[in-house]
């Protein structure tokens, strides 16, 4: 099956995948806060476990950030990124 994921064409030996095992197949960070568009259509993280892909289609995996540079410094702290608390008040 080919996939479109985030703009890049994606192959994949199994001939449709949930939404949830594409997401650990990706091993995309933090796939609690991630946001799937599937064709066009923004779906419903309760429909992650049902929802199949099939050949052809396109995904956009989204991270909407919000509050400013407690939630980067969350964020930095999360992925282990190279931050220094001082520089960020």
């Amino acid at each position: 099956m080919k996939l479109t994921i985030n703009g890049k064409e994606k192959e994949f030996e199994q001939a449709s995948l949930t939404v949830t095992e594409l997401l650990k197949a990706e091993s995309v960070d933090m796939p609690e806060m991630v946001t799937v568009e599937h064709n066009g259509d923004i779906l419903e993280r309760e429909t992650f476990d049902t929802k199949t892909v099939k050949d052809g289609d396109s995904l956009e995996f989204l991270y909407f950030m919000g509050g400013g540079i407690s939630t980067y410094l969350d964020y930095a702290r999360h992925k282990q990124l190279d931050y220094r608390d001082e520089d960020y008040g």
